[in-house]
């Protein structure tokens, strides 16, 4: 690998690690060698790492990773890795990948700026999603956002062309925000109707989060981005 690694002193999450429960240690010490990416410095290959040639779709920060295993139960054709800071989470969705049977599924539990910039390839990812990212609601703490300018270039860079990228919050600022650095960049086109929010997609599960949110009149919007 030829690029050293900065130091990076702004981080788009704090570790909150919590508390693993016995079910998701044993996940982590059981099934970690077959579903998970161990750290490293080189680039993975993903048709290797799934064991065929099929669309890959990485999804950032997938919580307890219900929502990410609904996908890969309904798109057994894709392969899905997700990447995740929080073990608890990374426990929860590795025991829901040996209680379903998925093949198609992997966990990475590492920062994903990192993850992308140093061990995904260019141009080999059909669709990234980004669902409900912290918003960090603070004026100060904005520049702790993932989705800024640089990271959007990040991502041109990895999404292959006719990709997407795909993302949702239920904050109204940060919409905007997402909107503005997305149609700012020249390598993504907006694919809503009118150059801005999209209906949720049939592919992105409704979480209990957002029934709830629905219930008292939060609202959520969805973003869609084509690589071009």
């Amino acid at each position: 690998m030829s690029e050293t690694r900065p130091l990076r002193t702004v981080r788009s999450f704090v570790r909150r690690e919590g508390r693993l429960t016995p079910g998701q240690q044993r996940a982590i010490d059981r099934l970690w060698p077959q579903f998970a990416i161990d750290e490293g410095e080189t680039l993975i290959d993903l048709n290797q790492l799934f064991g065929r040639d099929a669309s890959k779709i990485l999804e950032i920060g997938f919580g307890n990773g219900a929502s990410l295993v609904e996908m890969a139960k309904n798109q057994p054709d894709n392969d899905f890795l997700g990447v995740e800071v929080h073990r608890p989470g990374v426990g929860q969705l590795l025991n829901a990948i040996e209680q379903h049977g998925l093949t198609n599924l992997r966990v990475a539990c590492t920062d994903a700026v990192e993850l992308l910039k140093y061990r995904i390839a260019d141009k080999s990812l059909d669709r990234v999603q980004l669902y409900f990212p912290d918003p960090w609601h603070k004026k100060r703490h904005h520049k702790r956002r993932i989705i800024q300018p640089k990271f959007v270039t990040l991502l041109a860079q990895k999404i292959k062309l006719d990709g997407h990228l795909h993302m949702a919050t239920d904050w109204q600022h940060y919409a905007e925000q997402m909107l503005d650095d997305l149609s700012n960049n020249d390598n993504f086109i907006n694919c809503a109707d009118h150059a801005d929010y999209i209906p949720r997609p049939d592919y992105r599960p409704l979480t209990k989060f957002e029934q709830r949110g629905q219930r008292l009149g939060h609202g959520v919007w969805d973003l869609l981005f084509k690589r071009h």
